[in-house]
C-alpha cells in the first residue's frame, strides 16, 4: 500500500484510503466484524455485487459534473481496475464493475489526483447531492444553483453527523419551479426562488421512493441562501438521532416525519440551534457571482457539411437545448441503460476541452449534457459526436428510458430491466417513431421494489419481479404501474400497480398502452387520460397478458439471457468468523475519541462534538447490547441506559442522569472550552462502562 502515499496531496483524504486499506486487511485477518467492515466500504464507494469476490465501485460527482481532466482520469482508472464500461446512475454518479476488494485503496487514490472522491458514494450517508443537468444554463431558473449544491457536498463530506445514520440520506437541488430534479421523491429537496430580489429555497422534507413511497412535505416556503446549510445539519442531527436503526425497512426519513408528524419534527429541529456548527453559512463572493464569471468558449470550429439534413434537424430538435446565455446551446446525449465506453470518453473529453467550456453534466435520466457550446459550432460538434455513436436523436423523451442495473450485477436484483429496457426502445424506435420528440411520457425501470429505476414515479414503469404458474413453475415478471409524474413545485404523484404480467409480455404491454392513448386520449395529457379512465380501466385492457397457463418455454428466459429464470436474490458476503460485538463497539468509540481529539486541534469544535456525542451512544449501546437490549435509534439508547443502568445505581454518573450528560451538546455552543469538556465527560464514561463491562465478564 506504500506505492500511493505519497502521491496525495490532502492528507486528510491520504488518511482516509489507508484506513481502508487497513480495514480490509483487518478483515481479511478475522479482526473486523463484517457488518461493520460493510458499513465502512459502503461509505467509501464501495460496494458488493451479485457476482462473487468482485466489486461495484460508484464514483461520486456532486450535481454530475464532471471535466475533461476527470473524465479521461476516470477512463484511465476503468480501463485500469475494471471492464472499461462507464454506468450513469439516476443521481448522477458513475459506477464501474468487477473490481477486485484489495484494489479499491489504490483505484480511490488515483481518482483524487484529479479531485474525485467515492467517500460516501454508498452506505448510510449523504449521498450524492444531485441537481437539474441545465443548472447554470436553465432559461426559467432564478438563478444557477450549482454553487450552492456544490457547498451542501463539501460541508458534509466526511462530517461526523452523517457518517453513520441508521439509513442513507438524498438531497437535490432543482434548477426551477419545472422540478426536474425531482425535489418531492428526497430527504431534502431545494427549489429555487427569489423574494424581493434576495435568493432562497423552497424546501421539501421526507420523501421517497422504495416499496412505500411518500411525497416530500413543504418544510419552508422559502429560506434564505445562508441559512440552508444550518438547516440541512438540523435535520441531519435530528434524523441521526431519532432515525430507526434495526428495522432497516422502516429506517428512511420519510418514516420518521410520517410516525412523528412534521411540527414535532420542526420542535427537534429548534432544539439542535446551539450545537450547530454556524448559525449562518453564506457563500463565498466568488460564488454568488457564478453565473457571472462563467467561461463561455469562444473558438469557432470549421465549417463542415452535413450530408443528412434530416438526421440532423431531427436529432437538433429533439437533442439540442438553448441556453439563457445567448448565441449558446446545451447538446443532449442519449445513453442507453447509461452505458458508455472509456476509448468515447477521451475523445468526448477531448471534444468539450475545446468547444464546450470544459465540462459535462451528468443527468438524473442516465444521460450526458453538454453545456455552452457556441450555435455557429452545433453542425461541428454534431459531426464528432456522431464518429462516437452519440447522436441517437430522443434525448430525455419518452424512448430514453430510464433503468437500473437489476439483475446484470445488483444483489437485490429480481429480473433484468436492462434487457426489458433494450427491447421496449426498439419498439419505440420501429413501430412509435413520432415519440422520439415526446417529451411528456417518461419511461422508468426497476429491477426490484427498492425503485433505483424510479419505476413508481413515472408515466409508465415496469419493475422486476417472479411470478408462479399453476404448476408452480417460476418465470420472470414486470409489474406495469401508470400515472406517476412530476407536477412542478415541489409536487408529484406516484404511479398505481396495475397489473402484473409475465416479463416477456412487456412489449405488449407497453403497445397497448400507448395505442389505447393514441386513438381515444383526444390529445390531452397522458396523466390527465390515466385519470379519466382509471385503473380498473387500464387493468381490464391487460388482463389478459397476465395469465400464466399458457406460458411458452421462452417466457421462462428473461430478457438479455439465454438460460431459464432462476429467482436468486443475493444475501450479501460473508466474513466467516465470529468477533466479540461488545469489544469491538468500544474499540469504535475509542477511535470516534481519537478523532474528537484530532478535530478539536484542528479547531473544529462542532466536529469534535460529535464525535464525542457518537463515542458516547456507541458506548452505551454496547452494553444494552450485553444485556439482550433493543436499540433503535439513538434517542432509545440514551433512554435505555438511563433506566438500566443509571436509575438501577449500576453505574455511578456522580449525581448526574446520562441526559444531562450526553444532551449538554444541544444546550451549548460549539466553543472550544466545551468541546474540550464534552471530550472529557465522554472519554470518562466510557472508562465506566469498559469497567463495569471488565467486571461482569469476570463474574459470568
Amino acid at each position: 500500500m506504500q506505492s500511493f502515499r505519497t502521491e496525495i496531496e490532502n492528507p486528510i483524504v491520504e488518511k482516509d484510503i489507508l484506513e481502508l486499506a487497513n480495514k480490509i486487511q483487518q478483515f481479511k485477518e478475522g479482526k473486523v466484524d463484517e457488518e461493520k467492515f460493510r458499513s465502512l466500504r459502503l461509505a467509501r464507494g464501495v460496494y458488493g455485487q451479485r457476482q462473487e469476490g468482485v466489486q461495484m465501485i460508484r464514483i461520486k460527482l456532486p450535481y454530475g459534473k464532471v471535466t475533461s481532466t476527470q473524465l479521461r482520469k476516470i477512463s484511465d482508472v476503468s480501463d485500469e481496475y475494471s471492464t472499461g464500461r462507464l454506468h450513469i446512475t439516476t443521481r448522477q454518479d458513475i459506477q464501474i464493475h468487477y473490481v477486485s476488494l484489495d484494489r479499491t485503496p489504490e483505484l480511490w487514490a488515483e481518482l483524487e489526483e484529479s479531485d474525485v472522491t467515492l467517500r460516501e458514494a454508498c452506505g448510510n450517508t449523504v449521498r450524492n447531492v444531485t441537481a437539474s443537468a441545465i443548472a447554470g444554463v436553465d432559461i426559467e431558473e432564478p438563478f444557477d444553483v450549482s454553487p450552492y449544491a456544490h457547498a451542501v457536498f463539501q460541508f458534509f463530506l466526511r462530517n461526523p453527523v452523517c457518517q453513520e445514520m441508521g439509513r442513507k440520506f438524498k438531497i437535490s437541488f432543482s434548477s426551477s419551479d419545472t422540478d426536474t430534479a425531482l425535489s418531492y421523491i428526497h430527504d431534502i429537496g431545494l427549489i429555487p426562488k427569489l423574494k424581493d430580489g434576495i435568493r432562497g429555497f423552497k424546501v421539501m422534507l421526507g420523501g421517497g421512493l422504495g416499496s412505500q413511497p411518500r411525497s416530500a412535505e413543504v418544510l419552508y416556503e422559502f429560506i434564505t441562501t445562508e441559512k440552508i446549510v444550518p438547516l440541512i445539519e438540523g435535520v441531519l442531527r435530528v434524523f441521526d438521532r431519532y432515525g430507526e436503526r434495526t428495522k432497516r425497512l422502516k429506517a428512511r426519513m420519510k418514516f420518521l416525519i410520517k410516525e412523528i408528524g412534521l411540527d414535532a419534527f420542526k420542535d427537534l429541529i429548534n432544539k439542535e440551534q446551539k450545537a450547530l456548527s454556524y448559525e449562518i453559512y453564506p457563500l463565498d463572493k466568488n460564488a454568488l457571482e457564478y453565473d457571472a464569471k462563467r467561461i463561455l468558449p469562444t473558438k469557432l470550429a470549421e465549417k463542415v457539411f452535413i450530408e443528412n439534413k434530416e438526421e440532423f434537424d431531427n436529432w437538433k430538435k429533439s437533442n439540442v437545448l438553448q441556453q439563457k446565455q445567448e448565441g449558446y446551446v446545451a447538446i443532449g446525449i442519449r445513453v442507453s441503460l447509461g452505458d458508455f465506453y472509456t476509448d468515447k470518453a477521451r475523445l468526448l473529453a477531448n471534444l468539450i476541452e475545446e468547444y464546450a467550456g470544459d465540462e459535462i453534466r451528468l443527468s438524473l435520466r442516465q444521460d450526458i449534457l453538454i453545456p455552452n457550446v457556441k450555435e455557429e459550432n452545433i453542425p461541428f460538434v454534431y459531426q464528432e459526436l456522431k464518429k462516437l455513436g452519440f447522436t441517437t436523436a430522443g434525448y430525455n423523451g419518452t424512448v430514453d428510458i430510464t433503468a437500473c442495473p437489476g439483475t446484470d450485477t445488483c444483489n437485490l436484483g429480481i429480473a433484468s430491466s436492462t434487457g426489458i429496457s433494450t427491447e421496449l426502445e426498439r419498439v419505440l424506435q420501429e413501430e412509435y417513431p413520432a415519440y422520439v420528440h415526446n417529451k411528456e411520457i417518461a419511461i422508468k425501470i426497476s429491477g426490484c421494489m427498492n425503485a433505483c429505476g424510479q419505476h413508481n414515479m413515472a408515466h409508465i414503469g415496469f419493475q422486476g419481479m417472479s411470478i408462479r404458474t399453476p404448476e408452480k413453475l417460476v418465470a420472470p415478471a414486470l409489474q406495469v404501474l401508470l400515472g406517476g409524474g412530476v407536477l412542478g413545485n415541489g409536487a408529484g404523484r406516484f404511479a398505481d400497480k396495475v397489473i402484473k404480467i409475465p416479463s416477456k409480455r412487456g412489449p405488449e404491454a407497453l403497445r397497448r398502452i400507448l395505442n389505447d392513448y393514441e386513438k381515444n386520449s383526444n390529445q390531452v395529457s397522458f396523466l390527465n387520460y390515466y385519470d379519466q379512465q382509471g385503473e380498473k380501466y387500464f387493468y381490464n385492457l391487460l388482463k389478459d397478458l397476465s395469465e400464466t397457463s399458457n406460458l411458452t418455454p421462452q417466457d421462462f428466459i428473461d430478457w438479455g439471457n439465454r438460460e431459464e429464470y432462476v429467482k436468486a436474490v443475493g444475501v450479501g458476503e460473508c466474513a466467516g468468523v465470529v468477533i466479540d460485538l461488545i469489544a469491538t463497539l468500544f474499540l469504535e468509540s475509542e477511535e470516534k475519541l481519537a478523532k474528537a481529539k484530532e478535530s478539536f486541534l484542528e479547531n473544529n469544535y462542532a466536529h469534535a462534538i460529535y464525535h464525542a456525542y457518537s463515542a458516547f451512544v456507541n458506548s452505551a449501546k454496547a452494553l444494552l447490547l450485553a444485556e439482550n437490549k433493543k436499540t433503535n435509534t439513538h434517542a432509545s439508547i440514551i433512554d435505555q441506559f438511563e433506566t438500566e443502568f443509571v436509575t438501577s445505581k449500576k453505574i455511578n454518573l456522580e449525581g448526574k442522569t446520562f441526559s444531562e450528560i450526553i444532551y449538554q451538546l444541544q444546550n451549548n455552543k460549539p466553543s472550544k472550552e466545551f468541546a474540550n469538556q464534552y471530550i472529557l465527560d465522554s472519554e470518562q464514561f466510557l472508562q465506566k462502562v469498559q469497567a463495569y463491562r471488565k467486571l461482569e465478564v469476570l463474574n459470568v
